[in-house]
């Protein structure tokens, strides 16, 4: 069991999974998460749980006035009794195989709890995690991925998909062809498309949109950049197929998004 704070210019670890559970909560920063086959913006403020194996990975927007800071605590299953007292946590723990994104007004309430893991260890770090979690089972909650991720993924599997992620955060911004991912993986494009759909239930260019669409959504709302300049800032050649794939993401047009909350 190991609790600690992150803090650097940058989250720099790329997509991958661990045999451990995770609480993360995110102190500063803005930018993109992906959870298992989910994909979407974060920002200060949010505490996810993840259950052992759910692939995963925040990317931030570099700001050199913020940092990337977070509070990270991991723990392996099996450390505490299934006990009917614990049902809710345990229900919370399965339910986690999707990832799950706490409710920030439920959550708020419990700051204090969250910032002590990360000076504690041995049995005051158990009980206070003990207490925290069965404190989360009562609190609302969403999940994020669309498919559950309990099983290990094979190793070959995991190293591939973190590679086409990480070719994806450094080539967003420019037209990106099949066969690019494809020969990163070393498969065939044909080969690689039935890869990509199975882990991540959409295609490759499914995906591929929705990561640009949210980086728009940041951008929309933290830049004074035009709504063109962030199309084409995010990959889009075409100003109408921008607007197309932001309003089949995001229900509303760049426009009227950008109204609503900035």
């Amino acid at each position: 069991m190991l609790g600690f704070q992150y803090e650097a210019s940058e989250f720099d670890t790329p997509w991958h999974f661990h045999p451990q559970h995770e609480l993360t909560y995110i102190e500063e920063s803005i930018g993109t998460k992906s959870i298992g086959t989910y994909v979407g913006s974060y920002e200060p403020g949010e505490l996810v749980l993840l259950r052992s194996n759910l692939p995963h990975c925040w990317k931030n927007i570099p700001n050199e006035q913020t940092k990337a800071r977070s509070i990270v605590v991991q723990w392996n299953k099996g450390i505490f009794p299934k006990i009917p007292e614990l049902k809710k946590l345990f229900d919370m723990l399965r339910t986690a195989s999707k990832g799950i994104l706490f409710n920030k007004t439920d959550t708020s309430l419990l700051l204090p709890l969250i910032h002590k893991l990360t000076h504690l260890k041995g049995q005051e770090l158990y009980i206070l995690l003990l207490t925290l979690l069965s404190e989360l089972s009562t609190c609302d909650y969403i999940t994020l991925s669309k498919t559950s991720f309990v099983d290990h993924l094979p190793e070959q599997y995991g190293n591939r998909m973190a590679t086409v992620h990480d070719f994806i955060s450094k080539n967003y911004y420019r037209k990106i062809y099949l066969k690019e991912p494809a020969n990163l993986a070393h498969m065939s494009e044909q080969s690689f498309s039935r890869f990509f759909t199975k882990i991540m239930s959409r295609p490759f260019f499914t995906y591929l949109n929705e990561y640009r669409i949210q980086l728009a959504t940041r951008m929309l709302l933290d830049t004074d950049h035009t709504v063109s300049q962030i199309g084409f800032e995010c990959g889009y050649d075409s100003l109408p197929f921008f607007y197309r794939q932001f309003k089949k993401f995001m229900g509303c047009s760049p426009m009227i998004y950008q109204k609503k909350y900035k």
